[in-house]
């Protein structure tokens, strides 16, 4: 496998903004027919950092069923690998998004 079809996205949301600060562990949306050591060296590659873990969870793919022909379709399972990274190395994404989430969020 490329690196490219591996590494999808960076995931960015608040817990994951919130980790990558404070515990250096980042999150990424990831191929589900990728296994760690591919996503070790697709992320060691691209960001050139060193890793000292990796979690990898699959989420599930809900069914829906269309009323109207009466057929079920299946929305297809997301793979997502949480990476640690070694003390004092992190990944210039997603700090530049967490200070610019910093400027724009208010309080009401």
């Amino acid at each position: 496998m490329q690196t490219q079809d591996i590494l999808i996205k960076p995931i960015i949301s608040e817990k994951s903004l919130k980790d990558a600060s404070l515990f250096g562990k980042y999150t990424f949306l990831v191929s589900t027919d990728s296994n760690k050591t591919q996503i070790k060296r697709a992320i060691e590659e691209v960001f050139d950092v060193k890793i000292t873990s990796i979690k990898t969870n699959i989420t599930k793919g809900s069914t829906t069923k269309n009323t109207k022909v009466g057929r079920k379709i299946k929305v297809f399972a997301d793979k997502k690998a949480r990476v640690t990274l070694v003390k004092g190395q992190s990944i210039d994404i997603f700090h530049r998004w967490n200070s610019s989430y910093k400027n724009y969020h208010c309080k009401y």
